[in-house]
């Protein structure tokens, strides 16, 4: 059985080679699967291994980076989910090509238990930064699913479409919580008074919110070779070949 850690931390990191070669010469020899991109705005990655392999992976990244465990999102798999373990030097650990993001000021974060009280205000915007081949599977009841190939196309589609006069209140929600969080920031730049986004993602919403009362529809893609997970992280498998692993 396999643990699965995925993660991300915005920070500033004043060497990211020098820890991408520290992650590189700690765990190459294990048995860690699994991509870990690290730029100078921080660290995004999901990781399988033993539960001890994990264990010892997310104490390096505390003591190096600060990442707390309470914003890791764990899961379980039976075969491995990644082929290769990789660790990537990258300008940024979530690609927003239009526009200069400063990620220290995100939006409200929201914990997955007050998310449905959210929505349930008429006047919020709720908005899906996924891509299409993802908000096709699944999303919340009432969202708004942008044409988005990539996330690079969210800050034309803000542009485009949104405006900080009328769309007073914006939540925003993605896989795991890297992609809105970029996204808030990017829209309180641009004026947008009130932005919110859900805490851990979709992913630690599935967790934490009971079936019985989920605004979830349908299934969450993931990038492994599980595929998509449904309310209490029921998995579906696939025999696609598959690393990819960033969310």
């Amino acid at each position: 059985m396999y643990t699965v850690a995925a993660y991300y931390r915005f920070l500033a990191l004043a060497d990211p080679s020098g820890l991408r070669d520290e992650l590189r010469a700690t765990f190459t020899a294990t048995d860690l699967l699994g991509t870990t991109l690290v730029a100078p705005e921080g660290i995004n990655g999901t990781m399988a291994g033993s539960p001890a392999t994990i264990d010892h992976l997310l104490n390096f990244l505390a003591e190096r980076t600060g990442l707390s465990r309470s914003e890791v999102k764990f899961s379980a798999s039976e075969a491995p989910p990644f082929r290769r373990l990789k660790f990537k030097l990258k300008r940024e650990i979530i690609t927003f090509r239009n526009a200069t993001v400063d990620t220290n000021h995100p939006g409200q974060y929201v914990d997955p238990k007050e998310w449905n009280a959210l929505l349930a205000d008429p006047e919020v915007l709720l908005l899906d930064t996924r891509n299409t081949y993802e908000t096709a599977i699944g999303t919340f009841t009432g969202a708004v699913t942008p044409p988005l190939n990539t996330f690079s196309d969210f800050s034309d589609y803000v542009r485009e479409h949104l405006d900080p006069t009328r769309h007073r209140k914006v939540a925003m929600f993605c896989t795991g919580g890297i992609r809105c969080e970029k996204a808030s920031a990017y829209m309180l730049q641009q004026g947008f008074p009130e932005v919110y986004h859900l805490k851990g993602g979709i992913l630690k919403y599935l967790e934490e919110v009971p079936s019985a009362s989920s605004q979830w529809q349908g299934a969450c893609y993931i990038f492994d070779e599980r595929v998509s997970v449904g309310s209490g992280c029921n998995w579906t498998h696939s025999s696609a070949d598959s690393d990819s692993s960033i969310e």
